[in-house]
């Protein structure tokens, strides 16, 4: 009889550990954009157990790195527009980014058709349930390259490599 409960606690045991292996992690979200003008999703979500977040974003249009440029950037929905203005008087120089705003919550560098760039940020600082906003912040893109990120209790980490 105790043989036959001792495979049913191993595994709960194993599977205990591994979910507290998990909160102590990082999370890792994969994104694509294209020379559409277009990311791979709309939505991010990051599990509430995640302290850090390493966003990858990868270009797959043209070959050509000097052509269509993207970043990803994250902001509250609330300054999504003044931050998006603000880079652009920025200029290429600062990547489309005001220098030293703290109202961007973490962003890319630009990256150009077959280049990937990744970052990692404490997601500890986003708000459960809030919705962010996210957008390319190259000129003109950000009307239609645009999303949301939320911090859910119990999501798990989405990946958005494609659609």
């Amino acid at each position: 009889m105790r043989s036959l409960l001792l495979p049913p606690l191993a595994i709960a045991a194993l599977t205990l550990c591994a979910a507290a292996a998990h909160a102590q992690g990082s999370c890792s979200l994969n994104l694509e954009a294209n020379d559409m003008m277009q990311f791979s999703t709309q939505k991010l979500t990051v599990a509430a157990d995640c302290d850090e977040v390493e966003l990858t974003l990868k270009h797959t249009g043209s070959a050509n790195p000097a052509g269509m440029l993207h970043n990803w950037v994250l902001v509250r929905r609330a300054d999504m527009s003044a931050v998006a203005t603000a880079g652009l008087k920025a200029g290429r120089e600062h990547e489309y980014r005001p220098a030293g705003d703290t109202r961007v919550l973490a962003a890319t560098p630009l990256v150009g058709g077959g280049q990937s760039t990744s970052i990692r940020f404490d997601s500890r600082a986003l708000n459960t349930g809030e919705v962010y906003a996210f957008f390319c912040s190259t000129p003109g893109h950000n009307v239609i390259m645009r999303g949301q990120l939320v911090r859910e209790a119990g999501a798990r980490v989405a990946d958005a490599s494609s659609r």
